[in-house]
């Protein structure tokens, strides 16, 4: 690891973007453990949503084309809440810090909507409940990742959101397994007269994401200080010189036309491996149930074990992903972080391509290992190349407009996959998941286009 650190110019403070204001300390490895672990809560959440809100909507009467549109509210908040989220944590300082104030409202919010999710009666009731849970996870997990860009330097960037993918990982694993661990290791069953149509085993792995989701976010805020500004004083007068909603809005627009070229060239990349992924969420546990269980009724214990079995094979990939996490940093440095990125989502695409030909459930959790190995690698690499070339005091705003490239192809699915389910691929689950393949694949090729900052003075781990 180099020692090597790097100047930095607090936002607010007048100075210019490349001016000298002081070197950021390298952290130890437990200082990046503590401040990446509010992810693994937030991970947890997320988990949990990814893995059983296609079932909750099945179980509430939901059809298969109708999937899409009802997961419409996750895109939708995210395109929304993360660009002005992140350029208010870029203006903000105060008992808390810059990014710790809204990690702890979107936590709260968060672990109240995922007590409340699953006693929803009514599917439109989980579709809006689905609203307020993924705009109060995306104000957490938003100024996280300008968070590591704030307080690592660059050699020590790689690794730091290498350790967030680590802990989305090791969140995933628990969350996606935890309603097949309740039922198949704790053997709990639903009561005897319990007429609710969403298992006892989903209610309460809910309720337990709720409690680690605050208390992980808690950990971070807690044992994690941010640098202030340096003139605290002028950084409260530029604040107050862009006060009010037409100032924001045209900062924000102006950043977006200031575009870097990396980041314009890193955008499609993450376009097409979000919505291969995307497809993979919105089918994934369900194909299982039907097309590998061979269940038809939601309301049947086949179906039921086939989702479980859909949240094992999440936590599969989840798995690789934080074991794969340590890998990343040492490859990069070996290969380039283009380079590593591109080979990880031709995994990631190999895997979902070939559901097509497995009908063994035990099986099927081999193809987890090549999505694993991508999932880890779009939790890290594109941040470490997009940090590198991002201005300090736009970089709250920048990660949140970064999230335009993952969100409109979401937006796009929820929209119109529905027709696709229906005209052309039959309402068959599994070639969602094939065409979720053939996406990642064609970011793997765009991936190629993109030139990786990083300065030869500066060794990244």
């Amino acid at each position: 690891m180099s020692t090597q650190t790097e100047l930095h110019a607090q936002p607010g403070t007048g100075a210019s973007a490349g001016a000298a204001t002081f070197r950021k300390p390298d952290r130890s490895f437990w200082q990046i453990w503590n401040m990446s672990f509010g992810f693994f809560g937030i991970q947890f959440g997320w988990g949990l949503q990814m893995a059983n809100m296609s079932a909750i909507y099945e179980y509430l009467g939901a059809r298969a084309d109708q999937i899409p549109i009802l997961w419409l509210a996750a895109p939708l908040t995210g395109l929304l809440i993360q660009p002005i989220i992140g350029h208010a944590s870029d203006r903000t300082w105060g008992r808390l810090g810059r990014r710790r104030p809204y990690f702890l409202a979107g936590a709260i919010l968060s672990s109240l909507m995922l007590i409340l999710m699953p006693n929803c009666a009514a599917l439109w009731m989980a579709a809006g409940m689905l609203w307020i849970l993924d705009a109060s996870i995306n104000v957490s997990m938003e100024p996280f990742r300008a968070f590591v860009a704030d307080i690592l330097p660059e050699g020590q960037r790689t690794a730091g959101f290498a350790m967030q993918s680590l802990f989305i990982g090791l969140g995933a694993v628990i969350a996606s397994a935890l309603p097949w661990l309740l039922t198949n290791v704790v053997h709990l069953q639903q009561a005897a007269g319990d007429a609710r149509v969403i298992p006892t085993t989903v209610r309460l792995s809910f309720y337990i994401g709720a409690a680690v989701f605050l208390g992980a976010v808690l950990w971070t805020i807690v044992t994690t200080k941010e640098y202030p500004p340096e003139d605290l004083e002028a950084f409260r007068k530029a604040k107050a010189q862009k006060a009010g909603l037409a100032a924001n809005a045209k900062e924000i627009l102006q950043a977006i036309a200031e575009m870097p070229d990396t980041m314009r060239k890193l955008g499609p990349v993450q376009l097409f491996t979000w919505l291969g992924l995307f497809c993979m969420w919105l089918y994934f546990p369900v194909a299982v149930a039907h097309n590998v269980f061979g269940a038809n009724d939601p309301a049947s214990p086949l179906y039921k074990a086939g989702v479980e079995w859909g949240g094992i094979c999440f936590a599969v990939y989840s798995a690789v992903c934080f074991g794969f996490s340590f890998v990343l940093a040492p490859m990069a440095r070996k290969l380039g972080r283009k380079h590593t990125h591109t080979l990880c989502l031709v995994c990631g695409a190999v895997g979902l391509m070939s559901v097509v030909v497995i009908h063994d459930k035990y099986v099927l959790l081999l193809t987890m290992v090549g999505i694993g190995i991508a999932w880890a690698s779009t939790l890290s690499m594109p941040y470490a190349v997009l940090a590198a070339s991002l201005p300090p005091a736009r970089t709250g705003v920048y990660m949140g407009i970064f999230n335009f490239f993952i969100v409109t192809p979401e937006i796009l699915a929820s929209l119109f996959f529905g027709w696709i389910m229906v005209h052309l691929l039959n309402n068959n689950r599994i070639y969602a998941i094939i065409a979720g393949g053939v996406f990642m694949l064609i970011a793997a090729g765009l991936m190629q286009r993109v030139k990786d900052p990083r300065t030869r003075s500066v060794e990244d781990v």
